[in-house]
């Protein structure tokens, strides 16, 4: 398969066949048994840990079905660490941007325990986005959702991947 720069693409198919484990292999937290993943034309199927790291930092938002979450750290702080992991200058007013943008701006000093399930997922979509990242890979973002609410996530990561032109699969 293919994934030209900017698109949407649904993988859909039924439980058990296949698709975290998809999505897995192209974030480069699985390595295919065989075949080839390929990343902006380098081939990253056999590529060293620290490199693979480095290139998720660099290159992959996550957003999961489980919003994963650093419990002991605010809606702020968690959207801030990928940012100060990849010493981003300006992590903090980047950080509260993205929240900004996905609604939550005046729930920045929150932690999890204290944020609806929504809210929650929310925060991981501003963590997901806050590094601009290339390509950003959802696995059942909404699956922990009542409808109303996921359908406004679906919504938002829509708009969101149009403004950044982040490839979303």
């Amino acid at each position: 398969v293919t994934i030209k720069a900017g698109e949407f693409v649904a993988i859909v198919g039924p439980s058990g066949s296949g698709k975290s484990t998809l999505l897995n292999m192209i974030g480069l937290l699985d390595t295919p048994s065989y075949g080839q993943i390929f990343l902006k034309g380098i081939d990253v199927s056999r590529a060293s840990s620290v490199e693979r790291a480095r290139l998720r930092n660099q290159e992959l938002g996550f957003v999961f079905q489980y919003h994963h979450l650093i419990p002991e750290f605010s809606a702020l702080e968690n959207v801030m660490l990928p940012l100060e992991l990849a010493g981003r200058a300006g992590a903090r007013a980047d950080a509260e941007q993205m929240l900004a943008r996905v609604g939550l701006s005046q729930r920045l000093g929150h932690y999890p325990k204290h944020l609806s399930g929504g809210e929650q997922q929310r925060v991981a979509i501003a963590r997901a986005f806050a590094t601009k990242p290339g390509l950003l890979l959802a696995d059942e973002p909404t699956g922990n959702l009542d409808a109303a609410t996921g359908a406004d996530i679906i919504d938002l990561m829509f708009a969101m991947n149009a403004e950044q032109g982040t490839t979303l699969v």
